[in-house]
């Protein structure tokens, strides 16, 4: 250690160069004290600022609301070193340059395509397959293709003989729009993968690691079992909130019923103020498998209607209903492992960031996530989230050790 040189700033260094470079701290060339110094001055490598890029240029063809969450998650994750839009929408374009969404922009098809290592379709789901084969003959012969369409079986058969796989995050809101775009939308979401039977294992390795990198939760089906499913937790689901609002909408007391509407109604219905066309062409996009579930669910309510006459059965799908109901998590722990968190008290002085992150790093504890709550005058506090119980605990410890306040999660 050269003289003169904190503790904590050798470990702010090596905790730089193995989560911001991915380095070996004693090989990157750089020394502790040079790094320390290039901080305080404001001007540092790039190196040491950011990861390695896992994309040269990612291209988003159809900038709205997913394809803007994307767009934001891969740059504030640093995943691609050019995040290019691809809209015919040149107010989308504009809104997305303004909000920091993608670099540049593009409402033509063009040889600016063949340098993209990945291109999202995020288009709506009846104009995917015409998308895609407009961008076709511009596309390198190595650049992989994935889409974000909530019907899968017609896309990935049309699609097969690109680079291609198919995937469906399960995000969204009833707004729409680049506006409303938002990357911690995709936080934490399952995002289905729906390779075909030939599909290249690179593009599918790509495709997946690109997905948890923007720090979703990639699961893998088939594009028919994914319809199937999908119908039944998404697209039934919306026409049961049209049916349900339309209830309302067409009564003689209509204006009295929508006082009366709760909160719980409100919850059922949400999802109808969601974007009409685009609702219309999902439901049409899989109206088999649609079809077969509104058969179901039109059996479940006659049962339902049945049991009126039969309060002691009607009370024991009750009963049984709410089991299942009461056995989803908000977030499927079995699929999305938990975060362990902490809150880390802190003064308002330099480095206190760079000793907390260098002591973790130095006792082998990764950090999943960080968040600063607020710095006041008199301090403030970090939130910081791993992945495991045992790395949990051995944070709390150690910060404890060098004289932190440690508030837990119990």
């Amino acid at each position: 250690m050269k003289q003169g040189l904190a503790k904590h700033d050798v470990l702010y260094h090596k905790t730089i160069c193995e989560l911001s470079c991915r380095k070996n701290p004693y090989d990157c060339g750089i020394s502790a004290a040079n790094t320390i110094a290039s901080l305080s001055a404001g001007v540092i490598k790039q190196c040491h600022m950011r990861p390695a890029a896992l994309l040269n240029t990612l291209v988003i063809a159809g900038v709205g609301l997913i394809g803007g969450s994307i767009g934001l998650g891969a740059k504030q994750r640093f995943l691609a070193e050019k995040v290019i839009g691809f809209d015919k929408n040149k107010d989308a374009l504009e809104t997305a340059l303004k909000r920091g969404v993608i670099d540049e922009a593009y409402s033509e098809t063009g040889d600016w395509l063949k340098k993209a290592d990945l291109v999202i379709l995020a288009s709506p789901v009846k104009t995917l397959v015409k998308l895609a084969q407009g961008l076709e003959p511009y596309l390198g012969k190595n650049t992989v293709v994935t889409d974000v369409g909530s019907v899968k079986k017609e896309v990935v058969d049309a699609l097969s003989h690109l680079r291609f796989v198919g995937s469906h995050p399960m995000a969204g809101s009833e707004k729409s729009g680049v506006a409303h775009a938002d990357a911690a939308l995709l936080e934490n979401a399952v995002w289905v993968l729906t390779p075909g039977e030939d599909t290249d294992p690179a593009t599918l390795a790509l495709v997946r690691e690109f997905i948890t990198h923007l720090g979703a939760r990639p699961i893998r089906t088939t594009p028919e079992q994914h319809d199937r499913l999908v119908a039944a937790v998404s697209h039934v689901p919306y026409l049961a909130a049209v049916a349900l609002t339309q209830l309302i909408g067409n009564d003689v007391d209509r204006e009295l019923m929508m006082l009366l509407a709760a909160g719980g109604y409100r919850d059922l219905t949400r999802i109808a103020s969601g974007n009409p066309l685009m609702s219309r062409d999902m439901v049409l996009g899989n109206k088999y498998a649609v079809k077969e579930t509104l058969e179901k669910l039109l059996a479940q309510l006659s049962e339902l209607e049945q049991q009126l006459e039969h309060p002691e059965t009607l009370l024991q799908t009750a009963e049984h209903t709410k089991e299942i109901r009461d056995s989803f998590p908000i977030v499927r722990r079995s699929l999305l492992p938990a975060k362990y968190e902490i809150v880390v008290a802190v003064q308002d002085k330099p480095g206190q960031l760079a000793i907390i992150t260098g002591a973790l790093g130095e006792a082998s504890i990764n950090i999943k996530d960080i968040e600063m709550l607020g710095i006041r005058e008199a301090g403030g506090a970090v939130r910081l989230a791993f992945e495991d119980e045992p790395q949990y605990k051995r944070s709390i410890q150690t910060l404890r050790n060098i004289g932190y306040e440690v508030m837990t999660q119990n």
